[in-house]
C-alpha cells in the first residue's frame, strides 16, 4: 500500500505524542516534531505509511537514549486486557460458533492501539468487545471459516500489547499445534515483542517467533530469515493491525487481515465503515 496524503498530519501527531512519552524536555520534543515535518516533506509516497513510522521511532531512540517508553504502558495494557478476557468467560464459553466468536474479539482487541488512539482507556476497550459480540464482520468469514479448517501450518502475525491476550484467546480455539505466532523484532508504538508474548503466555501454547524488525508492521525486505522462511512455509497467515494491512495487502498468498477499522484512510481502502471489524483476504485463489 503507497502512502496517501491523509497520513502525513497523523505522522507529526505520533510523533508530538511519542516525544512527551520518549522526554519531557520540550526543546527535545520541538526537535523531533520538526524533524518528522521535514522527512514528511521529501517522503517517498510509494512506500507504506509504517516505513515512516519505523524512521519516527528510530530516530526518537537515537535522540534520547530511551529503548522502549511504551514498556510500561504495555505492561498495563497486557493486565488490563487479561481483567477484561476473564470478565467475559461466560459468553466464551457459550459461544454458539467459538471461530468467528473468538475472532470478534480478537478483532476488536485492536482497537489496543496507541499508535491510532494515544492512551487507552479500559473503558473503550470494554465496550469495543461487547460491541464486538454483535457487530457485523466485513469481508469473508465463510472463506476464512474454509480456509482454518483446510490449513495444516499457520503463522499468526500479532499486532500489539494487550491485543495478544484476545489473540490467544483464538489460537486457543485454532489448534496451537499448527499455530507459530510472529512478534515485532524490536519495540516500537506499544506493538507485541517477545516480552510481551511471554508475559501474556503465548510461548506455553505456542512457538514465538520475533520478525527482526523495528517496524510498526511487516516489512518483508526487513524481516529476519527465521521470519521469512515460516512466512514462506505457512499455508495459511493471519496477520493482525492496520500496520499489517498497509505492508502487506498487495501480498498474493492465502492470507486473512484481521483488524478494526480505526482510520478513514484504511476503511476506504478496505471498502468498510470506520469503526468496522475486517476480516478481508488477499487476492488468491478460493480454498
Amino acid at each position: 500500500m503507497k502512502t496517501p496524503l491523509d497520513c502525513m498530519p497523523c505522522f507529526v501527531r505520533q510523533a508530538l505524542e511519542a516525544s512527551r512519552l520518549y522526554s519531557p524536555d520540550p526543546a527535545v520534543q520541538e526537535r523531533i516534531v520538526r524533524e518528522v515535518m521535514d522527512w514528511a516533506a521529501q517522503a517517498d509516497l510509494s512506500l507504506p505509511p509504517p516505513v515512516m513510522g519505523q524512521r519516527i521511532h528510530r530516530r526518537l531512540r537515537e535522540l534520547t537514549g530511551v529503548a522502549d517508553p511504551y514498556r510500561v504502558a504495555k505492561d498495563r495494557l497486557n493486565r488490563m486486557a487479561t481483567v477484561l478476557r476473564s470478565d467475559l468467560e461466560p459468553e466464551i464459553a457459550a459461544a454458539k460458533d467459538p471461530l468467528l466468536f473468538r475472532t470478534r474479539l480478537a478483532i476488536a482487541g485492536n482497537v489496543i492501539d496507541m499508535g491510532a488512539h494515544g492512551e487507552i482507556e479500559e473503558s473503550a476497550v470494554r465496550q469495543a468487545l461487547r460491541e464486538a459480540l454483535t457487530q457485523p464482520l466485513e469481508g469473508d468469514p465463510e472463506g476464512y471459516r474454509r480456509a482454518v479448517d483446510l490449513a495444516r501450518d499457520i503463522l499468526y502475525l500479532a499486532d500489539n500489547a494487550g491485543e495478544i491476550v484476545f489473540d490467544r484467546l483464538l489460537i486457543e480455539h485454532l489448534g496451537p499445534s499448527r499455530v507459530t505466532v510472529a512478534v515485532r523484532g524490536g519495540p516500537v508504538l506499544n506493538d507485541a515483542v517477545m516480552e510481551d508474548a511471554l508475559a501474556v503466555g503465548l510461548d506455553r501454547i505456542v512457538p514465538v517467533i520475533a520478525n527482526g524488525s523495528d517496524a510498526p508492521a511487516t516489512l518483508l525486505s526487513d524481516c529476519n530469515a527465521s521470519f521469512r522462511e515460516a512466512y514462506a512455509a505457512a499455508d495459511l497467515v493471519l496477520a493482525k493491525g492496520q500496520g499489517n494491512y498497509e505492508s502487506l495487502n498487495d501480498e498474493t498468498r492465502r492470507m486473512f487481515f484481521l483488524f478494526k477499522a480505526k482510520c478513514p484512510v484504511i476503511a476506504e481502502r478496505a471498502g468498510v465503515s470506520p469503526g468496522a471489524l475486517v476480516l478481508e483476504r488477499t487476492r488468491e485463489t478460493q480454498p
